[in-house]
């Protein structure tokens, strides 16, 4: 079964990563585009998803190569705004392990001025699942004009949600006082450990799971980094282990693990309403894919997910293990 549309809704993001310059009084950046929604409609559009990308683009130098990197993506931009303020830039600082630091330079930029009027216009009649989240979900002036969207869709599709916690831009008590509006709303919240510890310090996974269906949520999957996820569909849980590999940096991983979910679970047909058919074992299937797709993004630096090919090479690839032969072709190419 082909899946249907999934659209998806939030920011653009100018990743910069510091690199050798030739003097020490000078820094070199590479920037990627990123941003925590566009990496997801990436990765599904490349996962083979027909993929809508709702985002209010600027027509800068960074506009410009977050258009050029979506469209080669596969991504339907037909509904992006054609924005008049600049690009939102994070310089990300990597530790050892290569998680990343981010500091943000947002002030007054495209990603969240959403007007009624923007949103209006969307047709949404092809759309199995809408999926949002991050900081357009809680950066003013866009915010409730972007709640209002998600509750006028719920009705009519899969609605799935990814508060992904900038605490260095906007404070966790925003996003505290919002989130269980946003369970009553969604039919998916995924998150990660840290926003976890954000969100509900010194809160054990499986409760806080417990708190966010009590709100609405029916689906509830943390990411645990190298432990993997954890999935609570209405209490019935699961934990899926991570797929080992050799991490050049985690940046976008999260979103790719949202992406590999949403598509698995969106070819299968179980998107487009309540998730009224779907079972825990159609989640776990899900999340092992949702880790796979995380692993080779891990494996490359920055926010680079796979292509629906790449998968396919490490999926013979484990059967060779399987069945004692060697390895082969299962680099990822740092494109």
């Amino acid at each position: 079964m082909s899946p249907r549309q999934i659209t998806v809704l939030g920011e653009c993001v100018a990743d910069a990563f510091a690199e050798p310059a030739s003097t020490s009084s000078e820094l070199a950046l590479r920037v990627l585009p990123g941003g925590g929604p566009a990496n997801t409609a990436v990765s599904l559009a490349r996962l083979g998803t027909p993929t809508r990308f709702l985002a209010r683009l600027s027509g800068d130098v960074f506009g410009r190569l977050f258009r050029a990197h979506l469209e080669a993506s596969g991504v339907d931009l037909s509904d992006a705004v054609r924005a008049a303020e600049p690009s939102t830039l994070a310089v990300a600082e990597l530790d050892a392990t290569g998680q990343a630091a981010f500091s943000f330079h947002a002030q007054n930029t495209a990603d969240w001025q959403w007007t009624t009027e923007e949103l209006a216009r969307v047709d949404l009649s092809d759309t199995a699942c809408l999926h949002t989240g991050s900081l357009a979900l809680v950066r003013q002036p866009g915010t409730t004009v972007v709640e209002d969207f998600l509750a006028a869709a719920a009705p009519h599709a899969t609605i799935s949600v990814d508060p992904n916690v900038r605490p260095l831009l906007v404070h966790p008590d925003v996003y505290r006082a919002r989130l269980a509006h946003w369970c009553m709303l969604a039919d998916v919240l995924r998150l990660s450990e840290d926003d976890l510890e954000l969100l509900l310090p010194g809160t054990p996974p499986e409760q806080a799971c417990d708190i966010w269906h009590a709100a609405g949520a029916r689906l509830v999957v943390i990411t645990l980094g190298a432990d993997g996820a954890l999935a609570s569909l209405d209490g019935e849980r699961v934990q899926v282990p991570a797929v080992p590999t050799s991490v050049a940096d985690t940046v976008g991983a999260g979103d790719s693990f949202t992406a590999g979910l949403l598509h698995h679970l969106g070819a299968r047909g179980l998107l487009g309403g309540r998730l009224t058919e779907l079972r825990l074992d159609d989640v776990t299937e899900a999340c092992r894919f949702g880790t796979r797709v995380a692993a080779l993004t891990c494996s490359v630096a920055g926010p680079n997910p796979p292509w629906q090919s790449e998968l396919a090479q490490l999926a013979t690839a484990d059967r060779a293990q399987r069945a004692g032969r060697p390895p082969s072709g299962t680099s990822r190419p740092n494109r």
